[in-house]
């Protein structure tokens, strides 16, 4: 396989100028001229202008490389390497001035995450992993936590519109009932990234899309956390369910999603 030690130095010099970017605008939400995609669903010039930077970067660094995003069209690969984009995950905090958001970049190799990073400028914190060489965040090795129940610890629940509301609130009262605690934002890559890190033991969504979850999700696996495996290319274009865990606690939080969520579709189980 082609270097991915320096396709992660390059990527991550990448989402550094977006991150920076989207931190200008950030420092003046108020200005932000921002549309609304559906209910809670909200895009700004910021995600638009700190994509096109990113999408720029990639092509003039790697010409043949294919390119998803969240806001523009797909660039095709002429190789098998394709790019995955958030510009801002969490835009909802991030036009409203909370800052918790991030910017997501993902490298994946025949439609498997073999690259990440996620950039939090407001934290100081930038999360990377290489498939089969572990996870960092700030240069600091990443491990999930070590909790062997769902009382210990906090588990993220996110929400998709895809998916009726009714299975989020069925999958909170199972876990509030079971003793245990969720935990909410609006920015999934970055819950994703906490189960990585240990400081959320586990994650659920009923559906999320490639570029919030692709390349958290090598964070996770590379932390020595366990995920809900998925067929790749199918992820890349349509989504999927995802369930994430640290491994005491992975098989009591599959159990309890997939039985409020129902069967993935798209996804093994």
């Amino acid at each position: 396989m082609m270097d991915l030690q320096s396709r992660l130095s390059t990527a991550l010099d990448i989402a550094n100028r977006g991150a920076a970017l989207a931190r200008e605008h950030f420092d003046r939400f108020d200005e932000l001229k921002v549309e609304s995609k559906g209910l809670q669903d909200f895009v700004s010039q910021a995600d638009r202008e700190v994509e096109q930077l990113i999408r720029e970067a990639l092509q003039e660094a790697f010409p043949d490389d294919g390119i998803i995003g969240e806001e523009f069209d797909d660039v095709a690969a002429r190789n098998e390497f394709v790019w995955v984009i958030d510009p801002i995950d969490g835009t909802a905090n991030f036009v409203s001035g909370i800052p918790h958001w991030c910017v997501v970049l993902a490298g994946t190799y025949q439609s498997r995450a073999v690259v990440a990073v996620i950039v939090d400028p407001c934290a100081g914190e930038v999360w990377t992993a290489i498939r089969g060489q572990g996870a960092m965040l700030n240069g600091r090795a990443l491990q999930v936590s070590r909790s062997v129940s769902l009382s210990v610890g906090s588990v993220g629940v996110g929400y998709s519109k895809r998916q009726p509301v009714s299975k989020v609130v069925a999958v909170i009262d199972r876990l509030v009932n079971e003793g245990g605690v969720f935990f909410r934002s609006a920015s999934g890559a970055l819950m994703l990234a906490y189960v990585a890190a240990g400081r959320l033991i586990g994650y659920v969504e009923p559906h999320m899309h490639p570029w919030d979850c692709v390349a958290a999700l090598l964070l996770i696996e590379e932390a020595g956390g366990q995920i809900q495996q998925f067929e790749p290319q199918e992820m890349l274009e349509y989504g999927g369910q995802i369930i994430a865990a640290s491994p005491g606690v992975y098989d009591a939080l599959h159990k309890m999603a997939r039985e409020c969520f129902g069967p993935p579709s798209g996804n093994t189980a």
